[in-house]
């Protein structure tokens, strides 16, 4: 019943650009904190940028001042925004749905982030 449907990855050359969409069904926004994760060949799935309360943001070190968390409530839409992007931020990019107090958590099946000349 719930299905988080990521979209926007693709290959881009370093310092180009890309924006990442994740659209939810079976949940109510209002509800759950959205973010996004990430995980390269080898390593651990980490975490990109996410919404905790209210409209306040949180993002990984590695990606502030170059990528932005928004989203659309009439949509059931996150998006992230990827600005001068690095070969570093190479990986699989997955949305996730939180909602702390049930303890539940639900994930998007990825997609294809490559940054290469």
């Amino acid at each position: 019943q719930v299905q988080l449907v990521e979209s926007g990855g693709g290959l881009v050359q370093p310092g180009g650009s890309l924006r990442l969409s994740c659209a939810a069904s079976g949940i109510m926004f209002s509800l759950y904190f959205m973010g996004w994760y990430r995980q390269a060949p080898g390593k651990q799935r980490e975490l990109v940028a996410s919404f905790t309360s209210g409209e306040s943001t949180n993002y990984a070190d590695s990606v502030k001042g170059r990528f932005t968390l928004s989203r659309d409530n009439a949509k059931n839409t996150v998006y992230l925004q990827m600005n001068s992007l690095k070969p570093e931020d190479t990986a699989v990019y997955y949305c996730n749905a939180k909602r702390v107090d049930l303890r539940v958590n639900y994930w998007g099946l990825g997609t294809q982030v490559t940054v290469s000349s």
